[in-house]
Formats: structure tokens, C-alpha cells, sequence
């Protein structure tokens, strides 16, 4: 049986959301061309460490290049704020990331491999086409300097939109509040 992989290069649209409250969310991400859409599910850290890698790549290819390459020092002023697309249907969940920078075509390129239950499977190399059957299946994008920098800051923002820390121990806090270590064990309130 072949590998299941969801290519888009590049997609329409690459955004980070969530659904549900503070504390209750569910992360996602989300890739679309046309009518087609596909979305995984990850963990807050995930987007949080995407975030903050695509960052360090997109900086470490300006810093390499021997001349004017498409990618833009900030994001775009037209951020997309759109809530993500509905019907809104996981694909799998993500347990292992690759990212690169493909220097012909000038794109970064992402790569979301499901989570497998045994030790047997290895994610592929990035952008590898020719792998075994039984690799994990894959949502592979392949974005823009401009697409990135624009994912970044969606993705930033919503990584800190989360429950307000602690103002002693910096663990996320209820809106009941929560036993704080650092204050041995009493209730602190928001």
C-alpha cells in the first residue's frame, strides 16, 4: 500500500488555528488549493517550535545569500485573521516535523509526519518522494518567504493567546487559579 501524502506547492492558504477555550484548545494546521483542504492536528509546542524554526530558517537563508532572494524581513500588513476552514476534519495527528529551505524554486518546505505506534518506521528525508509504503503518511507545503513570515506571525499570536502565567511559578493559570509550587501548595487567584 502506498504512502499517503497531501502535497500543496504552494498552498492558497497555510495558517496555524485552534478550537475550543484557553486551556481546552485543540491546534491545528491547515493547508488549502482550491477546494481542497487538508488539516492535522498538533500540540501547542509544535506550532509554538514551527513557529520559532521557520523563523531561524528564513534568517539563516538571508544571511547566506549571495544576492536578493524573495523573502520579506516582516510579515505582509494583510495578515490573514480568517478562522480556519469548515468542515473542519483531521487528517492525523502530527508527531514528527521536517523543515528546509529548497534553493531552486526558492519555497521553504514543511513537512508533517503522523504519529506511528511503532519504532519499525523512520520519517523520510525532506522533500523525498521515494520512500517505503509504510512511511508515515504526510502533509507536505511548500511556501513562500512571504507565506512564512505571514505563518509565523498568525502563529505567534495565537501560541500567546493562551491562559495567562503565573506571576511565580509561570505555569498557565485557570480562571479559578491553580495550586502554585511556588507559593507551597495554596491557591493563587488571577
Amino acid at each position: 500500500m502506498a504512502r499517503e501524502l497531501f502535497e500543496y506547492d504552494p498552498p492558497d492558504r497555510f495558517v496555524a488555528g485552534t478550537v475550543g477555550q484557553p486551556g481546552e484548545r485543540t491546534f491545528y494546521v491547515q493547508a488549502r488549493s482550491g477546494s481542497r483542504t487538508t488539516s492535522v492536528i498538533l500540540e501547542k509546542q509544535q506550532v509554538a517550535l514551527l513557529s520559532e524554526r521557520l523563523d531561524e530558517l528564513l534568517s539563516e537563508v538571508l544571511r547566506r545569500a549571495e544576492g536578493p532572494l524573495p523573502i520579506p524581513v516582516e510579515a505582509s500588513g494583510a495578515l490573514d485573521l480568517e478562522p480556519l476552514e469548515l468542515p473542519l476534519t483531521e487528517e492525523f495527528r502530527v508527531g514528527a516535523i521536517g523543515l528546509g529551505w529548497n534553493g531552486e524554486i526558492e519555497r521553504a518546505v514543511i513537512e508533517l509526519h503522523a504519529t506511528v505506534d511503532s519504532d519499525e518506521f523512520e520519517v523520510p528525508d525532506l522533500d523525498e518522494d521515494d520512500v517505503p509504503d509504510n512511511s508515515p503518511v504526510c502533509l507536505r507545503v511548500r511556501i513562500t518567504g512571504a507565506q512564512a513570515r505571514d505563518f509565523i506571525v498568525r502563529s505567534n499570536a495565537l501560541v500567546s493567546a493562551g491562559r495567562p502565567p503565573c506571576p511565580l511559578c509561570h505555569m498557565p493559570l485557570d480562571p479559578e487559579g491553580h495550586v502554585c509550587p511556588r507559593a507551597n501548595g495554596y491557591r493563587r487567584r488571577a
